[in-house]
């Protein structure tokens, strides 16, 4: 008898499906490290999730009592939920090793530093929260930043048509 081959699993964008960003916080920030956490949803918030409505702009992460905890982050709720909705802006806990979480509670304690919510997405079935403990910026840093990208698109821009 002949041998069947295997099916090859589907590799590209069905395994990494983005639902939102937070852009303003690459600017706003400083990142000092980032982290990959899963989430507590209900089954009303997946399937709004699905349809692509999120909002992370004003959301942050409390860490209390050894705990993360996803606040003010906008998932709508579900146009054909029942009685059984979920909450618009309720907080939601946030699926961390232990380990990462008090490596993180030191760093949170310092003055000056948060944690914020940088991208929700869907990662195979599941849904992910790609977090970062950031310290803001003062405005001659965005300056700073700024300036060092276009002098980096400039550079780029002299090689190319160096190269042509």
């Amino acid at each position: 008898m002949a041998r069947h081959k295997k099916k090859a699993k589907p590799t590209g964008p069905q395994e990494h499906r983005s639902i939102a960003k937070n852009r303003k916080a690459r600017h706003d920030f400083e990142i000092i490290e980032e982290m990959e956490v899963g989430i507590s949803l209900l089954g009303t918030e997946v399937k709004s999730l699905r349809d692509g409505v999120c909002s992370l702009q004003e959301a942050f992460i409390r860490l209390q009592d050894g705990e993360l905890t996803l606040m003010r982050a906008h998932i709508p709720e579900y146009a054909f939920g029942n009685k059984q909705n979920h909450e618009v802006l309720r907080p939601r806990k946030l699926l961390a090793h232990r380990k990462e979480i008090t490596k993180w509670e030191k760093a949170y304690k310092e003055q000056g530093t948060t944690i914020i919510p940088l991208e929700i997405y869907f990662f195979k079935s599941k849904v992910k929260l790609h977090i970062a403990l950031v310290r803001g910026k003062k405005q001659h840093d965005k300056r700073a930043d700024l300036k060092s990208a276009q002098d980096k698109r400039a550079i780029d821009r002299a090689f190319a048509r160096k190269d042509r």
